[in-house]
């Protein structure tokens, strides 16, 4: 895209971003304090990660220090039109900062006595650290993480007086709070993967927008599909998928990239709701595709204690089947609505694009690193390196110091906010460590499962849509690994399926309603209502709510077994599927406009297409060619004229 349509979508962009952070706009010495804190925290965790390993809580806790240090700064507590820092923030980050440092000078002690024999002070400075947690994940990620994890501890309190499989013990002030703020609590696994894969990877991503390779990204989609029918809208769908991948947070995606294709998806014909739901439902969906999968790869292979590979290799096929479902709901889209593309003049040339190829390389040296055996750190870092290298190639990518400072303070202030939702996170998955109430969940899950499986893996789906709404998809995954996928794995799901299953459901909590993030930031964006656009995005998000249940029927879908012809059956079936999916929700079939007796037959077909059954497969070809004659029966309509 030419300079001056970027520079024309600034403000647009610079108004949506404040609508879904509201952070503080930085000026004079506190901007420089932010950047040098940044900096240094960015440098620090590359430090410790390649060259001087340290011990895992001291390390988790100066990375959530950075975090909340940074996050405090950047965050007001309460809505303001002023930038000053209050001195209630000056003080919650000296006591982050004294928490790192008595855990660092407490530790051989530290280690034994919390949660077991705290004192005065280890109780004091848990219930400290637990509460700043708490406050940073409200003014980072808003009220629905904090008032969740604040459920779960009135639980840990409340258990000796429920009834039934609820109950438990109970547990006194100081033992609980400093078990919360312990290896098994705050600082878990969630923590651990943000202080070791996310920070590593949003600054990757950060320096390859300084290099100028996001820009590069969406030069190709719009080469690739600009030119096509609706061609914004695959456009979207295109570069939101890479994009996604990379960022972590499905809102803040969407309106990165959405800053572009929502306005020239307008411009092309596609109305404002749909367009912002395309872009909220395709950035969403970049968390679903490998290799880097918004970092929830990271932490499903640290869960699950498998090799990094196994989780990509898994997620690459119902990925590309969302990602085709999503291309068929915009494509159909436009042919309803006789939409054409955008001019070839105004679409990027061949001879730049190929110019530029080098800009590539960070990503592919990443792949590569990752398939053949090397460690996410060393392959987060090898590719951060050759991100700097690249850009050196020419002129008007090349990153001087400045931007190498400005590529580590972006990376540090991008990842404070998955700091403060993991960081949250870890409390309630602690409480779920503590209490035991997971197993109360795959007791109910088995109960379920007695009757009717399929009951019971809807339960799972309602279960951890709920709890992810509201939240970013860290969070939400973390959460629902801890309550759901035990549940399924105890009727006897394999564990990779089941925490693909419920990964999938915390992922698209951000685009349903009616807590619906992801669409909500795309909706303020486009200047629509954020409710419709939820429901539209969910309508184009459809695919992904029946894809887990594709390879909980059909597990050679995640690749855990050896390529063969079945394979390919139940590839081709569940491509049909979501195509047939698609044409219902969209109400399109064979170059008409479908009534409400074909999108019903479709979609009941596209389900039984993909249970990847012959015999139900039989029927849905049936069903299919009915449908196909009530389509030939009906006159073909003229085309909607495009209000391009």
């Amino acid at each position: 895209m030419s300079d001056e349509k970027k520079v024309s979508t600034a403000d647009e962009k610079e108004a949506a971003v404040e609508f879904i952070s509201n952070q503080r706009r930085l000026t004079g010495w506190v901007r420089w304090l932010f950047g040098i804190i940044a900096v240094l925290g960015s440098l620090y965790h590359l430090y410790i990660l390649n060259l001087n390993p340290i011990d895992p809580w001291v390390f988790r806790s100066t990375h959530l220090a950075f975090g909340a240090v940074l996050g405090f700064l950047l965050y007001p507590g309460w809505r303001t039109k002023s930038n000053k820092i209050h001195v209630i923030d000056w003080i919650l980050m000296i006591v982050s900062v004294y928490i790192a440092y008595y855990i660092y000078a407490n530790l051989d002690q530290a280690l034994f006595r919390f949660g077991v024999a705290p004192t005065d002070m280890d109780f004091y400075v848990s219930l400290a650290g637990v509460l700043i947690v708490f406050e940073l994940a409200r003014r980072a990620s808003g009220l629905a993480l904090p008032i969740l994890a604040g459920i779960f501890v009135l639980y840990a309190f409340l258990g000796p007086y429920l009834p039934g499989i609820l109950g438990h013990q109970g547990y006194s002030m100081d033992r609980f709070f400093t078990y919360m703020f312990s290896l098994d609590g705050v600082f878990g696994v969630t923590l651990d993967v943000s202080s070791k894969y996310i920070v590593l990877f949003i600054v990757f991503g950060a320096f390859l927008q300084m290099s100028k390779v996001g820009d590069y990204f969406m030069d190709i989609a719009f080469y690739a599909a600009g030119g096509m029918r609706g061609g914004p809208a695959k456009v979207s769908v295109f570069s939101s998928a890479l994009m996604g991948m990379m960022n972590g947070t499905s809102a803040g995606n969407a309106v990165a990239t959405g800053s572009l294709t929502i306005p020239l998806m307008k411009r092309t014909g596609y109305p404002p709701k749909f367009a912002a739901a395309t872009e909220a439902t395709a950035s969403a969906g970049g968390q679903l595709l490998p290799p880097i999968m918004g970092a929830g790869a990271f932490l499903m292979a640290e869960i699950l204690g498998i090799a990094y590979t196994e989780v990509i290799i898994a997620a690459l096929i119902p990925a590309l089947l969302y990602f085709v479902s999503v291309y068929f709901m915009v494509d159909f889209e436009a042919l309803k609505r006789n939409m054409k593309g955008l001019p070839r003049k105004e679409l990027p040339q061949m001879k730049n694009i190929i110019k530029k190829l080098y800009l590539l390389v960070p990503i592919i040296l990443l792949i590569f690193m990752l398939v053949n055996g090397f460690s996410i750190i060393r392959s987060g870092t090898v590719a951060i390196i050759s991100s700097f290298v690249v850009s050196w190639f020419h002129p008007s990518t090349r990153m001087g110091l400045k931007k190498v400072m400005l590529a580590l303070e972006l990376g540090m202030k991008q990842a404070v906010q998955l700091i403060a939702v993991v960081a949250c996170a870890g409390v309630i998955v602690g409480v779920i460590a503590l209490t035991g109430v997971g197993m109360a969940f795959s007791s109910m899950l088995l109960t379920i499962a007695d009757n009717n499986v399929l009951l019971a893996m809807i339960f799972a789906m309602l279960l951890s849509i709920l709890l992810g709404m509201g939240m970013p998809t860290t969070a939400a995954y973390a959460i629902a690994a801890s309550v759901v996928a035990p549940g399924l794995i105890q009727i006897g799901v394999e564990p990779i399926v089941a925490h693909m299953f419920v990964f999938y459901y915390a992922v698209i909590s951000a685009i349903t309603p009616p807590v619906a993030l992801a669409a909500y930031a795309a909706a303020g964006v486009a200047g629509t209502e954020p409710m419709r656009t939820g429901v539209q995005a969910f309508k184009l998000g459809l695919a992904a709510f029946i894809v887990p249940f594709m390879f909980f029927y059909s597990p050679q879908l995640l690749l855990i077994t050896e390529p063969n012809a079945q394979l390919i059956f139940v590839i081709g079936t569940a491509l049909i599927g979501v195509y047939l999916l698609s044409a219902s929700v969209q109400g399109w079939f064979y170059k008409r406009e479908a009534g409400w007796i074909v999108r019903i037959m479709l979609f009941t077909a596209a389900i039984l297409f993909i249970l990847a059954n012959i015999m139900l497969d039989a029927a849905a070809v049936v069903l299919v060619v009915g449908a196909l004659l009530l389509q030939l029966r009906e006159p073909k309509p003229k085309f909607q004229e495009s209000t391009a």
